[in-house]
């Protein structure tokens, strides 16, 4: 895999993640309580951020709750979301 610039993260459920995501995407479910906790131990700040959903809804939230939590470099892959990555002929692993 080539290395990537920044970090992608899947905030779908971990059962979505299960089914197929971005090769190399961590999975922090934007809906657990704890995600801000969970993606402040797992991903750096100082690095910027790709996230993505199955619409662009959640990740849209995700992103605007990150960036009140002091991350500045956040990108929301909007659109069909995981769909159209996969669509897009983008590696994608189970």
């Amino acid at each position: 895999m080539m290395e990537q610039p920044g970090q992608l993260v899947d905030v779908r459920t971990p059962e979505e993640y299960a089914g197929g995501h971005a090769q190399g995407a961590s999975n922090i479910n934007f809906l657990d309580k704890k995600f801000l906790e969970e993606f402040e131990a797992a991903i750096d700040k100082d690095k910027p951020v790709y996230i993505y959903c199955a619409s662009g809804n959640r990740s849209g939230k995700a992103k605007s709750a990150l960036e009140k939590a002091g991350y500045k470099y956040i990108y929301n892959l909007t659109g069909a979301g995981y769909a159209q990555w996969a669509a897009a002929g983008y590696p994608t692993e189970q």
